[in-house]
């Protein structure tokens, strides 16, 4: 028992009992060198268009090289609410089509996955709105451009 100051009055002591193995959390530890260097949304998108620097300028133009806004939620575009993630999918012309391809334009890994699809299939023009950002660019295919 230990003394409380306040009261005057013997306290009981918390010991903190060890958990049984039926209560052992399952979640993964990650290790201290993942935890140390996450890679942010903006190495994420330049490693996966490395082979498509205007996809790069696209994304930074659109989104500013963001997936979530302030809130955690999915960032939507100012213009058109209907423009979602780093790569400004809009939902209107493509999401039947994500969803039906498995893609999740939710998330950074769908939508840029996504919109290396319509990229390959439609080139920059589903993202002309922005041109005018991104467009003294197009034609560039080597990274080593100033990306900042």
């Amino acid at each position: 028992m230990a003394f409380s100051a306040l009261s005057g009055v013997q306290a009981p002591t918390v010991v903190a009992e060890t958990p049984k193995p039926d209560q052992v959390s399952l979640v993964r530890e990650i290790p201290k060198k993942e935890v140390e260097h996450r890679m942010s949304t903006e190495e994420y998108v330049k490693q996966y268009f490395s082979d498509a620097p205007i996809m790069i300028r696209i994304a930074q133009c659109e989104s500013h090289f963001r997936q979530l806004d302030s809130y955690g939620n999915v960032r939507r575009g100012v213009v058109n609410n209907q423009d979602v993630g780093v790569m400004q999918i809009n939902e209107f012309y493509h999401l039947d089509e994500a969803q039906k391809a498995n893609y999740n334009i939710y998330t950074l890994e769908g939508n840029i996955a996504f919109a290396r699809k319509i990229y390959e299939k439609e080139g920059t023009t589903p993202w002309n709105s922005s041109r005018p950002c991104w467009g003294k660019y197009e034609g560039v295919q080597s990274l080593a451009l100033n990306l900042k």
